[in-house]
């Protein structure tokens, strides 16, 4: 069958690991596979390249951007595929552009629109290992694009997808998925099966494992996916379908981000309109926006907003609140970046009672303050101070036993 293998920037950090991804990529041919490479930058590769432009220029054009980072790729793919040849294989490297995944035109984040995939296709026909640049793309106008952090990640499981591939493995420096962080759990056990919409809500919430929109992108099609480690052969696991097993399962996981900033608007006047002005401003720029909270001060004349962002995008974002805030009459506005989302997953929530007032039972009892909540159907978050990340983990992990699970 075809498959789609995704190689990680540690799996590919330096030629030695770029011939052991070759050494894992024969074996899957000679098993009569027919097999596309998808490969992210050299570790380290991309902030260095970040780190080059703001040499030059404090704010660079994100065109631009999107040009220089997409450069760190192609030199990983044109490597690997010159590795794979060194073992009897026929290898072409491609570009995104030469691949045919089409984006939209918003840089440093674009959406893929469509893949055309001909060449690949006539490529794999003819006996060659295909090697794709990941994370990057085309416009319409031929600009170059970048899908954002972990964007080989969604390249790769788009091209499952385009190409009809019967299983897209993402291989990283870990096993597969983790009930919590084993730097911060280290009793924490790796699950064999977890569902799309679990898998999902981890990696919104702080999940190095899978980009975000990667395992959108597997729900939405089904695509099948395998988390796996390039450093060894260990079965990974398979992010799939819900099925009844899971929901036996209260919480099948613990995740934390550390990577978000809080903006409170102070003192908003109490009135229609205020909070669609305000998010419109902050959504026309391509942030997203998580947590909200307002609350109301005591005379119902004035309110106070406060959400969170990325911490890579708090600057930006505290700078539009600030120009919204003045037109709306606010007292002033205020970042706050010591700050940390801890979260609770796991799909059997829905047929669980309990569950929250567990959570916030456990961080009361160890003194840790909750400045904010959201919940879905199938998590609770919290927003916490930084400093009780790890505490907050691992109470929490003990709490709903995870050390037990499968």
């Amino acid at each position: 069958m075809l498959i789609v293998q995704k190689y990680g920037g540690t799996s590919v950090a330096n030629v030695e690991r770029m011939k052991a991804v070759a050494e894992r990529v024969s074996k899957t041919v000679k098993q009569g596979n027919k097999v596309v490479v998808v490969v992210s930058a050299m570790a380290g590769e991309t902030d260095k390249l970040i780190n080059l432009a703001h040499q030059i220029s404090s704010n660079p054009r994100e065109r631009e951007m999107d040009l220089l980072l997409s450069s760190g790729e192609r030199v990983t793919s044109a490597l690997t595929a010159m590795a794979i040849e060194e073992l009897g294989h026929k290898a072409v490297a491609l570009t995104g552009r030469q691949m045919g995944i089409f984006t939209d035109a918003v840089h440093t984040k674009a959406k893929i629109e469509r893949i055309a995939g001909e060449r690949a296709k006539r490529a794999l026909d003819e006996g060659y290992v295909v090697v794709v640049a990941g994370f990057q793309g085309i416009t319409e106008s031929e600009d170059v694009t970048t899908l954002g952090r972990g964007g080989s990640d969604l390249s790769a499981v788009a091209i499952a997808h385009a190409l009809n591939a019967g299983l897209c493995e993402i291989y990283t420096d870990v096993d597969g998925v983790y009930t919590a962080d084993p730097r911060i759990v280290p009793d924490s056990k790796k699950l064999d099966k977890i569902s799309y919409e679990e898998m999902l809500e981890l990696a919104s919430l702080g999940s190095k494992v899978l980009q975000t929109r990667s395992v959108e992108f597997a729900m939405k099609y089904s695509v099948p996916v395998v988390v796996r480690s390039s450093f060894n052969d260990n079965p990974g696991t398979l992010v799939t379908k819900e099925d009844e097993d899971m929901e036996k399962v209260v919480v099948s996981g613990i995740a934390h981000d550390v990577n978000q900033a809080k903006i409170t608007v102070m003192g908003v006047p109490d009135k229609p309109g205020i909070a669609a002005r305000l998010f419109k401003g902050i959504a026309d720029a391509n942030i997203v926006v998580d947590m909200i909270v307002q609350s109301m001060s005591s005379d119902g004349k004035a309110t106070d907003i406060s959400f969170t962002v990325p911490k890579t995008d708090s600057k930006k974002a505290l700078k539009l609140t600030e120009d919204i805030a003045k037109g709306l009459e606010a007292r002033g506005v205020d970042l706050r970046e010591d700050i940390a989302k801890i979260s609770i997953v796991g799909v059997g929530m829905r047929t669980h009672s309990g569950v929250a007032a567990q959570m916030f039972d456990t961080l009361a009892k160890h003194s840790i303050n909750i400045m904010a909540i959201s919940t879905s159907e199938i998590k609770v978050s919290c927003l916490i101070e930084a400093k009780y990340t790890e505490l907050a983990v691992r109470v929490l992990h003990d709490a709903f036993e995870l050390e037990k699970a499968a």
